[in-house]
């Protein structure tokens, strides 16, 4: 694995915080964190079920949030961290965005859109490229959603 600035870490960290905070609402834990010149400008966690809106994904909720925080829907100069391996959804949805970079968490082997099942990220026809950083504290991002599931079981 290449060496990550240092400010990496703690980003996936703040975003844990907000995984480990969907999951005691009963959401499924992912958080995510949107940054700007080193500063979190945004942040979201897992919240379809409460919201009844299933594209209340935590990246989603960052995004939203990242545009009403800058005044516009391009997110230029981004970096958002999050636990999971984004979804489709989430994934065309930071192109739109025109996110810069995304760093994540656990691989999501079902539903993973930046390399697992597919990789969003690489189709040639999109007109916004966004740097993909994967794997970054996988094993504490993919416990958290280990506890989860095992407690419903």
């Amino acid at each position: 694995m290449a060496e990550l600035p240092g400010s990496d870490l703690a980003f996936m960290r703040a975003a844990l915080t907000h995984a480990a905070a969907a999951g005691e609402r009963g959401e499924v834990p992912v958080g995510a964190v949107l940054v700007r010149g080193g500063q979190i400008i945004a942040t979201g966690g897992n919240s379809p079920v409460a919201s009844h809106d299933p594209t209340a994904h935590a990246e989603v909720e960052a995004l939203r949030a990242g545009g009403r925080a800058l005044g516009s829907y391009r997110l230029t100069d981004t970096t958002l961290y999050v636990t999971l391996e984004p979804c489709v959804m989430c994934a065309a949805a930071m192109v739109h965005a025109r996110v810069r970079r995304l760093v994540f968490g656990a691989f999501d082997p079902r539903a993973g859109a930046a390399g697992s099942i597919t990789d969003v990220f690489a189709l040639p026809e999109l007109n916004h490229r966004v740097d993909v950083f994967g794997g970054v504290l996988m094993e504490e991002c993919g416990l958290l959603l280990q506890q989860f599931f095992a407690a419903r079981r």
